[in-house]
């Protein structure tokens, strides 16, 4: 699917020519292992280099910069997989193929050089007062969680299910590690991601491969680095039943926040993976699965219910807005779905809807560049030569009796109600 170069140890450029878009998608991903306090500094780190540089030293600047480039996009994020923190620079330009000037492609990987090693520093340091600003962006984002109380409920039940654990550390660290940062440390932070970082670049557009391959080569001067191998996450054997931890806590909201935390022993890469995630889509995973039909449509029990797969984790959460005082009763009817699926009590029309949710999922992620770029980050851990039909047949391939073997290896572990201070 992408073709690959090794620019460097541990530098690797992925590229793949395609006329399926008018535009070049640029994205370079730095990789490091996942710590909450480093996640922090670089949260705030990805905001900065988005903001301004050596050459546009104000945000307006640079943003009337991007603007005259026919509109390019340039932004920065950052995330985590499995035990992994990524910094992601993404970019979206014109082809010059498709206007009369040309030049734009050239200005726009000169731009992202710009990015990467000239940030806006002065003194050895960054800006105090852009480092100030992003640092209160960042805590904002941490903040808004508590607003959200699906994703706090979330949150929590994380916390509680896997304690100072990748699966429940933030990806832009915590507000007190933001608050602490100081401009000092967030040039110690660059200069580690840039000299240290495992780097992905990834371009994905109608261009010349070769041609590209060498302005790459000649603008992205990274210097060579050790890879440090990150393991993956390794599931604990599934504790009993009797071991259920039941939470309540309150707050003052008037839905009730229903989240159960389920464990597995398929991880992302593991045989079973494709059976598993199948599962999962006829558990709860889609509008046809056994939650929603059952536990919200048929006993109106709940105002939404849900699950989802983290293949990195070896979790399996659901979730459900609730009136607090049908707690037991919806815990008790999605256990029921969970052991129809362990009893076998599945139809072959909640398997073909599952199967083709999951096919038009990856068609649609690879009608974009930048959908193209997230999947193949991701499952080239897997198969670097995998392609959509490939993961299809996967799913395809999934039978009734490997459904209800993957639901048997599902054990909950917790249930975590987040209700109304008035709520009994």
């Amino acid at each position: 699917m992408f073709k690959k170069v090794g620019l460097q140890e541990g530098v690797t450029l992925y590229i793949r020519k395609s006329e399926q878009f008018k535009t070049v998608n640029f994205s370079v991903k730095w990789k490091t292992a996942l710590d909450e306090k480093k996640a922090a500094h670089r949260a705030v780190l990805a905001n900065v280099l988005e903001d301004s540089n050596g050459r546009y030293q104000t945000q307006t600047e640079f943003r009337n910069a991007l603007d005259e480039l026919y509109g390019t996009v340039l932004y920065t994020d950052a995330g985590k997989r499995a035990e992994t923190h990524i910094v992601s620079l993404s970019a979206e330009c014109v082809n010059d193929e498709y206007i009369s000037e040309g030049g734009v492609l050239d200005e726009v990987l000169s731009l992202i050089q710009t990015v990467i090693f000239d940030p806006n520093i002065k003194d050895g340091k960054f800006d105090d007062t852009v480092v100030t600003r992003e640092k209160r962006s960042v805590k904002d984002r941490i903040r808004s969680v508590y607003d959200d109380k699906t994703r706090y409920a979330q949150k929590r039940m994380l916390e509680l299910l896997r304690p100072d654990s990748a699966a429940s550390a933030s990806s832009y660290g915590t507000e007190k590690d933001v608050e602490a940062l100081t401009s000092a440390d967030l040039f110690a932070a660059y200069e580690s991601m840039i000299n240290d970082d495992e780097i992905d670049i990834y371009v994905v557009g109608d261009i010349d491969e070769n041609e590209m391959t060498e302005k790459i080569k000649s603008l992205f001067t990274f210097n060579p680095r050790t890879v440090q191998n990150r393991q993956p996450v390794v599931q604990q054997t599934a504790k009993q039943t009797t071991d259920i931890k039941h939470v309540l806590e309150k707050q003052d909201m008037k839905q009730g926040k229903l989240h159960l935390g389920f464990s597995t022993p398929v991880t992302f890469g593991h045989p079973d993976y494709a059976k598993m995630q199948v599962t999962n889509g006829v558990f709860g995973g889609f509008a046809h699965s056994k939650l929603f039909m059952n536990v919200r449509e048929k006993e109106s029990m709940a105002y939404y219910a849900s699950s989802s797969y983290s293949s990195h984790y070896g979790l399996l959460y659901v979730m459900a807005g609730i009136d607090a005082e049908l707690e037991e009763k919806a815990v008790n009817l999605i256990k029921e779905q969970l052991s129809e699926l362990q009893a076998g009590e599945i139809t072959d029309l909640e398997i073909e809807q599952t199967q083709a949710l999951l096919a038009n999922g990856i068609k649609s992620a690879f009608d974009s560049a930048r959908g193209q770029i997230e999947v193949f980050d991701q499952y080239k851990e897997l198969d670097e030569n995998f392609t959509a039909d490939s993961i299809i047949s996967g799913w395809e391939a999934v039978t009734k009796e490997d459904i209800r073997k993957m639901a048997s290896e599902i054990t909950l572990e917790i249930v975590y109600l987040l209700s109304g201070k008035g709520a009994n």
